[in-house]
């Protein structure tokens, strides 16, 4: 959106986990934050109108109309977490929460590189959005700790570390599928 550029490429205004999006990893971000000639956003020019306003969260207006029903749908990335994250950055601040967010971009790192066999990225980025830190470093530990990993081929491999990640969403009701809007 032209004129519209974010600091913080990793977490957008609206609560999106940039960082952990299959578009942005793939350094093609359609998304409001990722430079000039992207997509226009109704909340990037709100943004833009109420200057100094980092994250929506810290509008005194927040939550606003526009965030009924943001969580309903996902499009290329999940969008199931933005308030729940953006309280995150309110109760703890924007720094506390990137910090997190780097470690959970290093496990997804981990895993895209070592257990995608070509056909799990989106799971594998959904999951670590979804999941909480703890429970994706259990998945990680598990998946690490399989004595044959070496000898398993990639599809194997993928096949674990995605069986072994939606165990943990299925214990706690988590859907690991993006919920398209029909």
């Amino acid at each position: 959106m032209k004129g519209f550029n974010r600091q913080n490429q990793f977490l957008s205004l609206c609560g999106l986990n940039c960082g952990l999006c299959p578009m942005f990893l793939n350094q093609n971000c359609p998304g409001c934050g990722g430079g000039e000639g992207n997509q226009s956003c109704r909340i990037a020019r709100c943004s833009m109108e109420h200057r100094g306003v980092e994250y929506c969260c810290q509008c005194r207006e927040y939550p606003c109309e526009k965030y009924e029903h943001i969580d309903d749908f996902d499009s290329f990335i999940t969008h199931r977490n933005r308030r729940a994250d953006l309280e995150k950055v309110r109760q703890f601040g924007a720094e506390a929460y990137n910090t997190e967010q780097m470690e959970k971009m290093k496990i997804l790192d981990i895993l895209l590189s070592g257990y995608n066999g070509g056909r799990k990225k989106t799971l594998f980025c959904v999951a670590v959005n979804l999941l909480n830190l703890q429970e994706i470093r259990e998945a990680l530990r598990k998946i690490g700790s399989r004595p044959d990993m070496e000898t398993l081929t990639l599809k194997e491999k993928s096949a674990f570390a995605a069986g072994v990640l939606s165990e943990i969403a299925s214990r706690r009701k988590v859907d690991l599928k993006l919920h398209r809007k029909k």
